[in-house]
């Protein structure tokens, strides 16, 4: 490296010294015009030159008046048209640019060349910007914030693609079902739910996925492989966006929030759902029997009803389900597990359904209404056995009419809360 390229002060003052007198007596009589421009040529031709990019014979070139002092809105209007030409062109692809780096930049996904290197993990890159990204990895640094929830990213795309789940809009929409995206790969793959496009298959137990990361992230199913374990309790999950939403179980934060009845989630995808509550909409569609449902698990579960497919298999007793929500369920059988507690007297049950039940002793609600002469009941039981009264002792009769109150009912009572 030359003395010049250590950063020798002496020698870079004189230089900057000869560099400003040959500056002002090329400007001539331009000197007021020049002067912002000879200062940001100075300060410009320092950087570089510590580079050892820059030659002295072609700084003084450049800042002739006639190059260097040119009127702003001219120079503006120049690279205006300098971008729309795009005179940079990839002879590998014929791909053009606007700006000469941006061409260099490209011409490395061609070479393979990944001159920017992690100085952390040795991960490399082909241009400043990826490795600026990159090292957030290691620091932390999420700069752009969401100013709806205050959820930050390490990248800008990200923040644009977050913020499509407080608007519900998207430049990029499914014709099927209406959804929106931000970015048109986030459409493809959600199209192949419609589509069944499931190309990625588990070569253990044959299960197809619509996309790879879903497929890595299933492989550690087989092999009990839980990555991302929480600090709070030591739960262990299989993915970081798992984790990501276990931890809000203990810190009590919902970020998602419906515009319309204030509810809010931990999740986006069950804002998403939820406000189909509001909307009535039901994308996915059986083929076999047209009904329709809110979420694609729901179709998925439907659907073992007409093939009989059970997967889930209970390891105690073999008994078989086509959801892993009802092994789940009925594994409390076995093990006596009751998480859902009632903080009224502290009473335990297996199921969410059972507490809620449960809970109406307290509360006295009956939600469930005679339409023949108005009486109300906590349970759905109860409606049914005095449906009887009205009919006669034809229970088999007695029980449709009661089925059919209570279907009635519920479908009130679901459009009386949306």
């Amino acid at each position: 490296m030359s003395e010049n390229q250590d950063g020798d002060p002496q020698q870079e003052g004189l230089e900057q010294v000869e560099l400003q007198e040959t500056f002002l007596r090329k400007a001539g009589g331009k000197f007021s015009q020049c002067l912002e421009q000879r200062k940001a040529w100075s300060n410009w031709h320092r950087s570089e030159r510590k580079l050892g990019k820059c030659p002295r014979k072609k700084v003084e070139e450049s800042i002739e008046c006639g190059r260097g002092g040119k009127d702003p809105k001219e120079s503006a209007a120049q690279q205006t048209n300098q971008k729309e030409k795009k005179p940079y062109t990839c002879l590998d692809c014929g791909k053009s640019f606007s700006q000469r780096s941006g061409l260099i930049c490209h011409r490395r996904i061609h070479t393979g060349e990944r001159p920017y290197k992690c100085l952390q993990c040795e991960k490399s890159f082909n241009a400043p910007s990826a490795l600026i990204v990159h090292q957030r990895t290691h620091t932390g640094e999420k700069p752009f914030k969401c100013l709806d929830c205050g959820k930050s990213f390490s990248r800008h795309s990200a923040l644009n693609s977050h913020g499509t789940i407080h608007t519900g809009e998207g430049p990029y929409k499914c014709l099927e079902c209406g959804k929106s995206f931000s970015v048109p790969s986030a459409l493809i793959t959600h199209q192949r739910i419609h589509m069944d496009d499931k190309p990625f298959k588990c070569l253990n137990c044959g299960k197809n996925f619509s996309q790879h990361s879903g497929l890595i992230n299933h492989r550690r199913i087989h092999v009990g492989e839980r990555p991302y374990k929480c600090l709070h309790c030591g739960k262990s999950f299989i993915v970081t966006s798992a984790l990501i939403t276990h931890q809000r179980t203990h810190t009590g934060e919902r970020p998602y929030k419906c515009l319309q009845c204030g509810k809010s989630f931990t999740e986006s995808s069950t804002l998403i759902v939820h406000q189909r509550t509001h909307t009535g909409e039901k994308p996915f569609k059986c083929l076999d029997c047209g009904k329709s449902f809110n979420r694609s698990s729901n179709l998925t579960t439907h659907r073992r009803l007409h093939t009989g497919e059970r997967p889930y298999k209970c390891l105690d007793c073999g008994k078989g389900y086509s959801g892993s929500s009802a092994l789940i369920v009925h594994q409390r059988i076995h093990t006596g597990e009751r998480p859902y507690k009632c903080l009224d007297c502290g009473k335990s049950f297996s199921r969410c359904s059972i507490l809620i039940r449960h809970e109406r002793i307290h509360t006295g609600e009956k939600p469930y209404k005679c339409l023949d002469c108005g009486k109300s009941f906590s349970q759905r039981t109860g409606l049914i056995k005095h449906g009887r009264t009205h009919k006669g002792e034809n229970c088999e009769n007695a029980s449709t009419v009661g089925k059919a109150s209570v279907r009635t009912h519920t479908l009130l009572d679901i459009r009386q809360s949306t």
